[in-house]
C-alpha cells in the first residue's frame, strides 16, 4: 500500500512526539504558580517519560535507535563541572 508509514516510521515520530510532549510538560511545571496545578503537571511530566522510555527501549531493542555510548572523558569531563557548580552553592 503506497503511502503507508513502516513501524519505524510510526515509532520515530512516537518517539519523537513524546521528547515534544515532556518538553512542554517541563515548562508547564517550571511555570506553574498554582501548586496543587504544579503537581499535576509533574504526575504527568513523570508519565509521559515513561511513556519516552518504553518507546526508546522497544526502538533500541529492534536496533532502530542506537545512540552513541558517551566517551568516559566526556562524563568525567561533565561530572567535574557539575561537582564544581554544586560546591560553589
Amino acid at each position: 500500500m503506497q503511502g503507508s508509514l513502516t513501524d519505524k516510521e510510526i515509532m520515530e515520530d512516537m518517539l519523537s512526539t513524546q521528547k515534544s510532549v515532556t518538553g512542554m510538560y517541563n515548562t508547564f511545571s517550571n511555570e506553574c504558580t498554582h501548586q496543587p496545578l504544579r503537581e499535576d503537571f509533574l504526575n504527568i511530566l513523570r508519565e509521559e517519560h515513561n511513556i519516552q522510555a518504553s518507546v526508546f527501549t522497544e526502538m533500541k531493542n529492534r536496533g532502530w535507535y542506537t545512540p552513541a555510548p558517551a566517551q568516559e572523558q566526556m562524563v568525567n569531563q561533565v561530572r567535574t563541572k557539575f561537582q564544581g557548580m554544586a560546591q560553589a552553592l
